[in-house]
């Protein structure tokens, strides 16, 4: 399985941006990769608060040091793209990663 750092929107419609994340968390494992959502991981209830700065960007930064291990940042893009979203893109330029935009469609109301 191929290790891929999974970027989507979070922040905003909370709600509608993790039943994204879902959808496309499933995406990446029936094209048979192991994906990382630390933004799904990491805003559970008791870990981090995304809408505390601080918390924020320390699960952005967590999730953004799993690129070491990453052959690819999977970016979906149906919700658009996210302030989040391009700090990934441009962390995994600069570790010199490869980047690939994807769309499944927006999550049905």
């Amino acid at each position: 399985m191929k290790h891929v750092i999974l970027e989507s929107p979070y922040a905003g419609d909370v709600a509608t941006n993790e039943a994204y994340a879902r959808r496309a968390l499933r995406d990446c494992l029936l094209r048979g990769e192991a994906p990382i959502a630390s933004h799904l991981l990491y805003t559970q209830p008791g870990v981090l608060d995304d809408t505390i700065a601080d918390e924020r960007a320390l699960g952005i930064e967590a999730g953004l040091v799993w690129g070491a291990l990453a052959e690819v940042t999977v970016v979906y893009a149906d919700l658009g793209v996210s302030r989040g979203m391009l700090q990934g893109m441009q962390r995994a330029m600069a570790e010199g990663r490869l980047i690939e935009v994807r769309l499944i469609g927006k999550v049905p109301a």
